[in-house]
């Protein structure tokens, strides 16, 4: 098991897309696992989520400041990595399995690692981060999907201060648990990066 999580926007999936092209690894998606979670979530037991997820999407990202958008989001509290350790135990183990996971916290997978550099926290900085948010939501239809028919240009600012928030814990985790952090600037393509996390994963 390799885990490549991290910031939004940071090239998590296009960099596990081009290592299952050259190392023949199987992916674990979290983005499109996440659906599987909806019908495993309760009121009880994943509180954050199931509030979430009975939302509407505008209120989500309309009336409320971005502290208290990540204080809400449900992998902050753990609610989501059971349903990810659960998938993966389900999974073959004929090859390796390489978790993109934007939800997978430090603190969580490190006694699960038999070395530091099985798992990489990319972090994005702001710019590339701008870069990336701006081009994935310039399709209408996606950014409604994500926000409703809300202002999507105050959604978007509201969601990057979110993010921000987000990358400062992953960070502070990661360096209290001696994980590596990568960060992603767009100085270095694809291919460069995605050798770097072939040797830190020891694929090939």
């Amino acid at each position: 098991m390799r885990w490549l999580a991290g910031g939004t926007g940071s090239g998590k999936s296009t960099l596990a897309r081009a290592l299952a092209e050259q190392h023949d690894v199987l992916v674990y998606d979290g983005d499109r696992a996440e659906r599987g979670y909806v019908g495993r979530c309760t009121a009880r037991d994943q509180p954050y989520l199931w509030a979430l997820l009975n939302a509407p999407a505008a209120r989500r990202w309309t009336g409320r400041s971005a502290q208290e958008v990540y204080e809400s989001m449900p992998s902050l509290h753990g609610e989501t990595f059971g349903f990810v350790v659960d998938d993966l135990l389900a999974l073959p183990v004929d090859r390796p399995i390489l978790v993109d996971d934007f939800r997978t916290l430090p603190r969580e997978v490190a006694p699960l690692l038999t070395w530091p550099e099985q798992a990489a926290f990319l972090l994005p900085t702001p710019v590339f981060r701008d870069r990336a948010l701006r081009t994935r939501f310039a399709d209408p239809a996606r950014a409604r999907a994500n926000w409703g028919d809300g202002d999507h240009d105050e959604a978007l600012t509201l969601r990057l201060a979110r993010d921000e928030l987000w990358d400062a814990e992953i960070r502070r985790q990661a360096v209290a648990s001696g994980l590596p952090v990568v960060t992603v600037d767009g100085a270095r393509d694809v291919r460069d990066l995605a050798d770097d996390l072939a040797a830190r994963f020891r694929l090939g």
